[in-house]
């Protein structure tokens, strides 16, 4: 066989293997160690030595809360749906999965520009607009004046989930959240209960990351699904 031929095989084969890896349900989370993560702490700039602000504990995935930061999915992703299992084990907290990450410390000198899923206790399900925005019917009741509407700073980025009571079981206990990323539409389940569900998003493909935001929080599944269409409510 000629050699640019075997080449063009060569690179036809690794796109197929590609096509079939993405393609299938995926373990972001393998229960031994953080494979296919990287952390972004900001205080390790000053101190390489400092505590991890992630650790795998006892086969799950503990985000220790301090010092603050980001576990980081090495991929970038679109069109999937992601479930969690997680819980605050010992004192409720905050916390969050930030959706189409990209540019690392964005807001504050901490947050990557995204779209952060609220998992603070009774507040599960919220959005939070990172250097990215989201739309949702009844904005100005969920969000606020319009005319204070952000994505950075001091406007309003929080948008409130649907319902006006918590989603999540007691502290100590399993949650689920399942967010589905589909085109430029996000939407939000919180113990099998629809929490939000957001249009017309700013971006439609990313990095997935993890909070450390002040609280332990214990993962025990993290897996990705690609799909094409949002599932109904």
């Amino acid at each position: 066989m000629k050699p640019k031929k075997t080449c063009r095989l060569l690179i036809a084969l690794l796109c197929l293997s590609s096509t079939i890896s993405f393609a299938q349900t995926k373990n972001l989370f393998n229960g031994k160690d953080l494979t296919g993560w990287h952390s972004d702490v900001p205080d390790k700039d000053k101190d390489a030595n400092i505590r991890p602000s992630f650790i795998v504990r006892n086969g799950l995935l503990v985000s220790m809360g301090t010092p603050g930061g980001h576990l980081i999915t090495d991929d970038t992703y679109q069109n999937y749906r992601i479930e969690v299992q997680y819980r605050f084990s010992d004192k409720p907290g905050n916390c969050g999965i930030l959706v189409h990450a990209s540019t690392p410390r964005a807001l504050y000198g901490m947050f990557p520009k995204s779209i952060e899923v609220q998992m603070m206790n009774q507040n599960a399900g919220d959005f939070w607009c990172i250097e990215e925005d989201i739309t949702v019917p009844d904005m100005e009741t969920r969000r606020g004046p319009k005319e204070n509407w952000g994505v950075n700073g001091d406007k309003l980025r929080r948008i409130k989930k649907l319902t006006s009571y918590t989603l999540e079981n007691p502290v100590g206990e399993w949650n689920k959240m399942v967010v589905e990323c589909v085109d430029n539409n996000v939407k939000v389940w919180v113990n099998d209960k629809l929490a939000n569900y957001g249009t017309n998003c700013t971006a439609k493909s990313g990095q997935i990351a993890l909070q450390a935001e002040g609280s332990e929080v214990e993962f025990k599944k993290v897996v990705l699904k690609p799909i094409k269409k949002l599932s109904k409510d």
